[in-house]
């Protein structure tokens, strides 16, 4: 069936969909409202809008559209073949909508929020579970979004939008995020079970001059402080391999490919023997990010606060 045209030339007709969605939007809960009663004073009193409003409103939305969605009857009103079709669309809109509510409120919940966190991939195997054992004592249906991936990758995903808190290493200065230094990590010298080296338990990392590593990729937060540490030393790296994750990087060591600097495993790892290193100073810092500015929900302050409250004790004795 053809949808009757109405006589009047539309005020918008440039076609142009997003100025449409614009202009339709508040109207669409009026629409529905009148069609389900079929009645505009009815509808006005149901929805507490004056009937006058209501009435500009459903005139305006059909003029926008260039159909009659009603015929008129007097007080009384019935959807054509086009408010028919148009009602259909707009019901799963606005459940659509409705859905959408319900979840960003339940997200912001204090009891059963959600909190999108994201980390390193070390701290995976032991840090992240341990912390999030001990916030839930308190906050027992709190729910999380976990995200491992490497630091810029993470400090991108907060100013999207797409993360709440990340903890990161080295911890950012930047001037759009908020950082907070929470512990520091020793890094091992970590080379194969027969190398020269093994039989120690303390090395400078100048030792290591004429050694081949294997290191995270460029743009790691380990691999800039790995390539600061040995300039420090007085060498730069010569690297043979370059991988994504710490513990590959620890196979690869055991298979005589190389040495790295890497943190502490979760886990020992047969294969290799991990080394003190007396100088320089081998650490990384560990560090809570958020973006300056954006409002927390109260499980994430909650959580926030938390991981604030562990600063010097973050990681595993």
């Amino acid at each position: 069936m053809v949808h009757q045209q109405r006589s009047q030339e539309r005020p918008s007709p440039s076609g142009d969909t997003e100025d449409m969605v614009l202009s339709l939007a508040p109207r669409l809960a009026y629409f529905a409202g009148v069609a389900r009663t079929e009645h505009v004073t009815r509808a006005a009193r149901e929805m507490r809008v004056p009937q006058s409003t209501l009435s500009r409103a459903m005139v305006r939305l059909e003029q926008d559209l260039g159909v009659d969605l009603f015929a008129r009857h007097g007080r009384t009103v019935s959807l054509t073949p086009a408010g028919r079709t148009f009602l259909t669309h707009v019901e799963r809109a606005l459940a659509e909508i409705e859905r959408a509510a319900d979840e960003v409120r339940a997200d912001a919940d204090a009891a059963t929020g959600k909190v999108a966190f994201g980390f390193l991939h070390t701290m995976g195997a032991e840090t992240v579970p341990g912390l999030i054992h001990a916030f839930r004592a308190d906050h027992p249906r709190v729910r999380f979004s976990l995200v491992q991936n490497y630091g810029e990758a993470m400090l991108e995903r907060l100013r999207a939008g797409e993360l709440d808190l990340c903890l990161t290493s080295p911890v950012p200065d930047a001037p759009d995020l908020v950082a907070r230094r929470l512990d520091e990590q020793k890094l091992r010298l970590v080379v194969p079970a027969d190398h020269r080296l093994a039989t120690r338990r303390r090395v400078r990392l100048a030792e290591a001059a004429e050694e081949t590593f294997v290191t995270l990729e460029p743009g790691y937060g380990l691999r800039r402080i790995t390539d600061d540490l040995c300039a420090e030393a007085g060498f730069r790296p010569r690297v043979a391999f370059e991988g994504e994750e710490a513990e590959t990087l620890r196979g690869l060591v055991a298979a005589g490919l190389g040495v790295a600097l890497l943190p502490p495993p979760a886990v020992a790892r047969p294969g290799v023997v991990e080394l003190t290193v007396t100088a320089p100073r081998a650490v990384r810092e560990i560090g809570v990010a958020w973006l300056d500015g954006r409002p927390d929900t109260p499980p994430v302050a909650a959580f926030k606060k938390f991981l604030l409250s562990r600063r010097g004790s973050l990681l595993p004795a």
